[in-house]
């Protein structure tokens, strides 16, 4: 079975939630895509962030 590692199901999120948010917020097709991967940009760069901030807090 395939079992993915916890950044790749954080990227498959960040993929799938931009896609949405990009459909529905906005009207054209050039629109959708510019905030689909500026969404996705935001969700994967978050995760990242947060990640290092955690793993500092924890040391």
């Amino acid at each position: 079975m395939l079992r993915p590692s916890h950044f790749t199901a954080v990227l498959l999120f960040a993929l799938f939630a931009s896609t949405v948010f990009g459909i529905t917020q906005r009207e054209t097709p050039r629109k959708m895509m510019r905030y689909g991967i500026y969404c996705f940009v935001l969700f994967a760069g978050s995760a990242i962030v947060l990640s290092w901030v955690m793993f500092l807090i924890a040391r």
